[in-house]
């Protein structure tokens, strides 16, 4: 996977807000494999994955619907947000399945 910047975490948690809250931990898992497997398919290609991008967590989100952007006090949002960080942990320690 591409370098996470701002952007992709902000985008990856407005993906998730428009996922049902019980199946949010395997959205965010789902999405971080994307963006590393169209990171992957970028490289040995030479093109960007036609569904989920250049590579970057932000194409990645952007293959699906977003939400709106909330407020930082906002509790779901929060959560969002802290789950794409929780699936970023463990992609990059290699832990299988979150």
């Amino acid at each position: 996977m591409r370098p996470v910047l701002h952007g992709d975490l902000i985008c990856a948690a407005c993906a998730l807000l428009s996922v049902p809250r019980g199946q949010r931990w395997r959205a965010a898992r789902d999405l971080v494999a994307r963006a590393d497997a169209a990171d992957r398919y970028r490289r040995r290609i030479g093109r960007a994955h036609a569904e989920w991008g250049n590579g970057t967590l932000m194409s990645a989100a952007l293959s699906q619907a977003i939400a709106p952007e909330r407020r930082l006090d906002d509790p779901d949002y929060a959560d969002c947000l802290i789950l794409v960080l929780e699936a970023l942990r463990c992609h990059r320690r290699g832990v299988p399945g979150g």
